[in-house]
């Protein structure tokens, strides 16, 4: 291993749970960050926003005005257990919400005792949004790169422009709304939103309301509606849904489920693909959300097709540009935080040259390798970075020699999705893991800090 390290000036675009452990452990390696975040604080999308009025409904402005998709009453689908660093445990405090799942103001507020702990908050800067991020001159592969960062500061009249070593770009997925193509969508003249300015369930009060998708945000939105809405109709994809999800509708006479949408109409009807229609006054697309990175301008050699990002060796680096170019966060359906931390560490010691890429070919191969294996699964391409795969997590972490997965994280995080697909209620409130939890409890994780991770 080379042992002469050099130090970067790096650039970090968000300052969500990837954003924050990649200034850590980039600035722990030696390196110069400054991270960009547009909003007033730290926490990315669990930054609750309330002010969604400028927000276009169905959000398909290029730049969001509202980052966060967070509804007022979120709450975690993982107990907090699995969700923290490895060396910041998600624990309990005094005062906070207790709770094994709790709000989305828990985990804000354990996002800002990390910077607090680790002093990141002087590497931010607030209220800054990045509008351009492009290359000085073109590459020539392996040749040092460099980056121009043109940001904007909210109150400033004037964009500034930087120049960096390298760019992180961490700013989530979870913002921009990924809509389905319906036959008449543009045509139907009453209220469209897409989930991601969903907050209350107040505004729908009396009305008859189309839930589209029927996955997390789905199930959540509908089941808060139930005791608002005058009738909340369900459409799936498919009608084989979980008996988690049969019991709630069979519980809620206004609650109904309907199979995809054929089309709709300019009179308010909503035509479903078995025949059955209704009139509607509002339809929520819970359809989830695209990866937009409208601010980037790599000439061409990253590209974003029908949500797979790519080429990105390992979900992480493009091959052409990398390392002084590299992606945070991407995967999804995997216990995130652990696997951002260990994406974070790899990016900062190939940056410090502690570690090196295999060849543009290795790399380009795996990636063709993976789509390949994709493909012959039947995933969609928009499914490209769903990797929920625990295997996955610890065949990356031994590129750097990240310690594996602990069985009681991977066992909770099952546990949980067991449960859900039983009692989608009341699965947060009531569980039957209280053995592996106390293992959990018992292990380096939690014991590192002494007991007060879990003393009230």
């Amino acid at each position: 291993m080379p042992s002469i390290t050099m130090s970067k000036n790096v650039c970090v675009i968000g300052s969500g749970p990837s954003g924050l452990v990649a200034a850590r452990e980039l600035r722990k390696e030696g390196h110069k960050v400054v991270v960009f975040e547009q909003n007033h604080d730290v926490g990315g999308q669990w930054l609750y926003d309330p002010k969604i009025e400028d927000e276009e409904l169905l959000g398909r402005d290029n730049f969001l005005k509202v980052h966060s998709s967070i509804y007022a009453s979120l709450r975690l689908v993982s107990p907090r257990e699995i969700m923290g660093f490895t060396d910041f445990p998600f624990g309990m405090k005094k005062g906070r919400d207790t709770r094994r799942f709790p709000g989305h103001k828990e985990l804000l507020l354990y996002l800002k005792d990390f910077s607090e702990c680790f002093g990141l908050r002087e590497m931010i800067r607030f209220n800054t949004r990045v509008e351009n991020v492009e290359m000085l001159s073109f590459p020539n592969f392996g040749k040092d790169l460099k980056w121009i960062v043109k940001s904007k500061e909210k109150m400033a009249e004037k964009a500034v422009e930087e120049v960096y070593d390298a760019v992180v770009v961490a700013t989530g997925h979870y913002s921009k709304p990924r809509l389905p193509k319906i036959k008449g969508m543009d045509a139907w003249r009453r209220k469209q939103i897409h989930s991601h300015i969903y907050r209350v369930p107040e505004p729908f009060k009396n009305e008859v309301v189309v839930v589209i998708g029927s996955s997390l945000s789905g199930q959540d939105i509908s089941m808060e509606l139930v005791d608002v809405a005058k009738e909340i109709h369900l459409s799936a994809k498919s009608l084989d849904i979980s008996e988690g999800l049969s019991k709630v509708i069979s519980k809620y006479d206004n609650l109904h489920l309907h199979p995809q949408i054929d089309s709709l109409h300019e009179d308010g009807r909503v035509l479903f693909i078995d025949g059955s229609w209704l009139i509607a006054d509002t339809i929520i697309y819970c359809t989830g959300y695209s990866y937009s990175f409208p601010f980037l301008d790599t000439k061409g050699i990253v590209v974003v097709d029908d949500d797979r990002v790519g080429p990105l060796y390992e979900h992480t680096f493009p091959p052409s540009l990398a390392p002084s170019l590299s992606f945070i966060g991407i995967p999804r359906k995997l216990i995130g935080f652990p696997f951002f931390e260990c994406q974070a560490k790899w990016i900062s010691q190939l940056l410090s040259g502690k570690r090196t890429l295999p060849s543009w070919d290795e790399m380009m191969q795996s990636i063709e390798e993976f789509y390949h294996s994709r493909d012959v699964a039947g995933i969609p391409k928009h499914n490209t970075h769903d990797l929920a795969d625990f295997e996955y997590c610890d065949k990356y972490a031994d590129y750097i020699g990240f310690p594996h997965l602990e069985e009681w994280r991977k066992e909770l995080c099952l546990s949980a999705l067991r449960s859900s697909d039983v009692n989608l209620e009341t699965y947060r409130d009531s569980y039957e893991d209280e053995e592996m939890l106390q293992e959990a409890h018992k292990s380096p994780h939690f014991t590192q800090l002494g007991n007060e991770a879990f003393t009230l």
